[in-house]
């Protein structure tokens, strides 16, 4: 890893399938996470966790707000907990959202209503138009040869757009799904992985349509202030200072490529050598691009609940009061069953203790299709939604493995 300076950013990843216990579990119990779930409930008009455990798929209105608050308070967790005082920000894809959020370009309720409406936009135009697009990923797969699988693309009179540029050798595809198995043969025969299949599609000219009535309909009513940090922009790289840039910039996200290479640069040019990114990630602090050029430190759900220290205790606390919470009990429940339940909790170790707001007793899948090119196997993408476990109920165990 070669440092680019002392520094810090604050990256907001895009989304991917998250572990509906995990992140719940975080959105429940941590103090700043409960308080911008409660905010975001009352902004929206409806519970956000039960419409969340009870919505089909990974990548609903309720997953993708419940993505955008948990990002958020990981954020300030990590402010307030580790000190952390970024001099920039960025968020590539869905992250722009928080990071729109975070630099105070707009108010939290704003950004939450953005959100939801956007989610609802984009299943609406998907559903409608363009259903024969989708987005390939593949790994190890150079710059030079990604040009003439292209050029041979062209040859065929096939569409096609590059949506994402994650590494040197790492891409996403936009093409017609009559092209894949042409495009599977042709990635595996230069020596590539094809990844996974992302419907609908993303960052594509075709979205010009969504676009404009995204502005029209809800950008058009928000008003934009200038961040309070640098913002950089995941399509080129170049520093958003005024709110109008913020807001073309998310605009720009619906029709332009993610160029993650660039914000790595940009991010340098502003002598950042650490990286805190906040929410849950699989991709952009994990490729080499990142690594090598920055001490990446990982905020996700999963961490945060993490063995440690003096503050368990009050972490089993909170647990309790969540747990209570959740189940329907008030303040005066609390003080009945907190204390049990904190000190079962607090007795237990790790892999022993599990409050949880999720069972494995059911499986929810989504209309949305998308498999690995490779072997057919389901693999989480940004973009496409997977089966996952629901939640019917609020459960505190003993002897358990934690929830997945």
């Amino acid at each position: 890893m070669d440092s680019g300076g002392d520094a810090s950013a604050m990256v907001f990843p895009g989304m991917g399938p998250v572990p509906f216990a995990e992140a719940a579990r975080f959105l429940l119990v941590n103090p700043v996470a409960r308080r911008m779930t409660a905010e975001a409930s009352e902004v929206l008009g409806y519970p956000l966790i039960d419409r969340w455990r009870e919505a089909d798929g990974d990548y609903s209105e309720y997953a993708q707000v419940a993505f955008l608050v948990g990002c958020l308070a990981l954020a300030e967790w990590a402010r307030e907990e580790h000190g952390v005082d970024a001099r920039v920000c960025a968020g590539p894809s869905f992250g722009g959202k928080a990071a729109a959020v975070h630099t105070g370009a707009l108010p939290f309720a704003d950004g939450v209503l953005m959100t939801a409406r956007w989610a609802r936009f984009l299943e609406d135009f998907s559903a409608g138009e363009h259903g024969h697009v989708v987005t390939q990923s593949f790994a190890r797969v150079p710059a030079g040869e990604l040009a003439r699988i292209t050029a041979e693309l062209a040859d065929r009179g096939a569409w096609h757009e590059v949506s994402c540029e994650v590494d040197e050798d790492f891409h996403m595809l936009s093409l017609g799904r009559d092209e894949l198995d042409w495009l599977g043969k042709r990635i595996r025969a230069a020596g590539g992985l094809p990844l996974y299949t992302m419907y609908p599609p993303m960052h594509v000219s075709l979205f010009g349509p969504l676009r404009g009535r995204i502005e029209s309909e809800v950008l058009g009513g928000l008003r934009f202030a200038d961040p309070a940090l640098p913002l950089i922009a995941d399509q080129d790289g170049r520093a958003v200072d005024t709110g109008e840039e913020v807001r073309t910039m998310l605009a720009d996200g619906f029709e332009r490529p993610v160029r993650w290479p660039r914000v790595v640069a940009a991010l340098r040019r502003h002598g950042v050598g650490t990286l805190y990114v906040c929410g849950h990630d699989a991709l952009f602090g994990r490729v080499p691009v990142t690594r090598r050029n920055f001490t990446v430190v990982p905020a996700d759900p999963g961490r945060h609940f993490a063995p440690g220290g003096g503050d368990r205790r009050r972490r089993a606390e909170d647990m309790a009061a969540a747990v209570v919470t959740a189940a329907g009990g008030g303040r005066g429940d609390q003080g009945a069953a907190a204390a049990a339940i904190s000190e079962r909790v607090f007795h237990s170790t790790a892999g022993e203790a599990n409050v949880s707001t999720v069972s494995a007793s059911s499986t929810k899948r989504t209309p949305y299709a998308f498999s690995n090119a490779a072997s057919n196997s389901t693999v989480p993408s940004e973009s496409s939604p997977r089966s996952r476990n629901a939640a019917s109920s609020v459960s505190v165990s003993s002897g358990a493995r934690k929830g997945s």
